[in-house]
C-alpha cells in the first residue's frame, strides 16, 4: 500500500527518529519536540507530492530538452523533497537528499526489522533484498548475479583494486584527478606489493574525446594490468569517454575498472552502452537511495578472479555473493532502494538529465562571461551534466566557500587540486530557478565587493 499522510506521521511518531537532538546550522542542538512539529509535516507533504510526479509528467513533449524547461511540470517534483529551503545546498555532489517518499520507506523497513530482529531481519526482511537487486540489475542490464549489493562506491572500487592478483612491477594506469581514496589505495598496493602506478593529466575542461582516448594509449604498456577510470571525474563533473577507453585497454588485454559514482541515475547509462567489466556506484548520489547503498557489477567471468575484502566461503569463489560476506548489515537502507528507482523512472531517464544541464545552466550561463570566473567543466551535453566547478579570481575556494555558507547558509564543495582551484556547484530537482537566481546574484556580489 502506497504512503499516506497519516501513515507517515504515525510512523514519524513512534519510531522517534527525530526524537533525539539535532544540530542547527549554527551548531547549537534544536529541541526535539519543535524538530518533530516542524519537521514531520513537511516531510509528509513532500510524501503526497512524489505521488502526483507521473501525473505532472503526463503528456509533456517528447523531446528532453523541451521538457526541462518548462518550469511549471518541475513544481510536484520539487516538492517531493523535504529539504530546508531557508539553505541553499548546491552540494549535492558528494551525498544528496532522499526524496521524502523513499524516506518513508526507508523507515517504514527500520521499524519493521527490530520487531524480533533475528526473524524480521533475517527471514523476512533480507530475502526481500533480493528482488532490489533484480531490479537494479534490470536497470543497469546486467544479470543480477553479476551484482553485489554494497555501501558505497568506495567499497566496490577498493574490493576490486585489492583484490586484484598484481605483483611487484605490474602497472596500473589513472589520472592524477581520480578520487582521493583511490589513490591511496593503489598507492598502499605500491608500498605493499611492489606495482607501479602511472598517472596521467588531462585538459580542464577536456573537449576531444580523441584527445583523451589517446592520452590513456600513450600510457599503456606491456606492463599494464589494470585502468582506474572515472566516469564522471568529482572534482569538475568532466565526463569520460569510457565506452572507447574500454574498447582501447580490451584490445590490449588490460582491464578498466570505472568508477561510476557520479554516473548511475545521473546520465542514461546501462552495462553495455559503457561495454564495461567492472563498474561500482553509490545509489545515494545521483539515485536519490538512502545513505549507504551502492553497487558493484562485475562481468560473470571475472568475479573469480577478484579477492573479497572480507573472506568468504570458498564454493563462493565464483559467486558474486563473496563481496557481501561482511556480517550483519541493515536490510532498510537496502528495501527503500525500490521506492529510489520508482521515483527516478516516473520522472526518465532523460528527463532528469536534461533538466540537471539545464538548472547547471541556469546558474552558469549568466555567469560565464564574466572576467572574473574561470570554468574548468565543458558545458557541451556529452562531456558534463549537473556539476561544474569554477574559480573566482581573488577568491580563494575555501574562504569562498566558508563565505556562502556561514553569511548566506549557501552550500557548495571548495576544490583544491594541484593543477586547478574552485568551487563545486552542484544542483538536483529540488533546486529552483529563484535558488539559482539568488546564487548568481551572491557570486557576483562576491566578485565585485568581497568577501568582507
Amino acid at each position: 500500500m502506497p504512503p499516506t499522510r497519516r501513515s507517515f506521521l504515525t510512523q514519524l511518531a513512534a519510531a522517534g527518529v527525530v526524537a533525539p537532538a539535532w544540530l542547527s546550522s549554527a551548531g547549537r542542538a534544536a529541541e526535539p519536540g519543535a524538530l518533530v512539529e516542524a519537521f514531520a509535516p513537511r516531510l509528509a507533504a513532500a510524501v503526497d507530492a512524489a505521488g502526483r510526479i507521473a501525473a505532472a509528467m503526463a503528456g509533456a513533449s517528447s523531446d528532453p530538452a523541451v521538457v526541462a524547461a518548462d518550469e511549471p511540470r518541475w513544481a510536484e517534483v520539487q516538492a517531493a523533497w523535504a529539504v530546508d529551503r531557508t539553505i541553499l545546498n548546491l552540494e549535492n555532489g558528494g551525498v544528496q537528499p532522499s526524496p521524502a517518499v523513499v524516506n518513508h520507506a526507508y523507515l517504514q523497513a527500520w521499524l519493521a526489522s527490530h520487531e524480533a530482529p533475528a526473524h524480521s531481519l533475517n527471514r523476512v526482511l533480507w530475502p526481500q533484498v533480493e528482488g532490489v537487486r533484480a531490479r537494479l540489475a534490470a536497470a543497469f542490464g546486467c544479470d543480477p548475479e553479476e551484482m553485489a549489493l554494497t555501501r558505497n562506491t568506495t567499497e566496490g572500487i577498493e574490493t576490486v583494486l585489492l583484490g586484484l592478483r598484481w605483483t611487484a612491477g605490474d602497472e596500473v594506469v589513472t589520472t592524477t584527478q581520480d578520487y582521493w581514496r583511490f589513490q591511496n589505495t593503489l598507492r598502499q598496493r605500491a608500498d605493499r606489493d611492489g606495482i607501479v602506478v602511472r598517472q596521467i593529466s588531462l585538459p580542464v575542461p577536456a573537449e576531444s574525446a580523441d584527445e583523451m582516448v589517446a592520452r590513456f594509449a600513450a600510457a599503456i604498456t606491456p606492463r599494464t594490468r589494470a585502468i582506474l577510470l572515472s566516469q564522471v571525474i568529482n572534482l569538475t563533473g568532466q565526463f569520460l569517454p569510457v565506452r572507447e577507453i574500454v574498447h582501447l585497454a580490451r584490445a590490449r588485454g588490460v582491464l578498466v575498472v570505472v568508477d561510476g559514482a557520479h554516473g548511475f541515475a545521473h546520465v542514461p547509462l546501462t552495462r553495455d552502452s559503457l561495454d564495461c567489466d567492472i563498474y561500482a556506484t553509490s545509489l545515494h548520489k545521483w539515485l536519490g537511495a538512502p545513505h549507504g547503498t551502492g553497487f558493484l557489477y562485475v562481468r560473470r567471468e571475472r568475479i573469480a578472479e577478484i579477492w573479497p575484502l572480507y573472506p568468504a566461503p570458498a564454493e563462493l569463489r565464483g559467486s558474486i555473493r563473496k563481496f557481501e560476506s561482511i556480517g550483519t548489515v541493515p536490510a532498510a537502507p537496502y528495501l527503500a532502494i525500490r521506492e529510489a528507482l520508482d521515483f527516478w523512472a516516473s520522472i526518465g531517464a532523460e528527463r532528469k538529465a536534461a533538466r540537471l544541464r539545464w538548472l547547471r545552466e541556469r546558474w552558469l550561463a549568466p555567469l560565464a562571461a564574466e572576467p572574473w570566473l574561470t570554468v574548468h567543466t565543458p558545458r557541451q551535453p556529452e562531456f558534463a551534466g549537473a556539476l561544474a566547478t569554477v574559480a573566482c579570481a581573488g577568491l580563494p575556494p575555501t574562504q569562498l566557500a566558508a563565505w556562502l555558507w556561514e553569511r548566506h547558509r549557501t552550500l557548495v564543495r571548495p576544490i583544491i587540486h594541484p593543477e586547478f582551484q574552485g568551487i563545486r556547484v552542484t544542483p538536483n530537482l529540488y533546486t529552483t530557478p529563484a535558488d539559482l537566481e539568488r546564487f548568481v546574484a551572491l557570486l557576483k556580489a562576491a566578485a565585485t565587493k568581497g568577501l568582507g
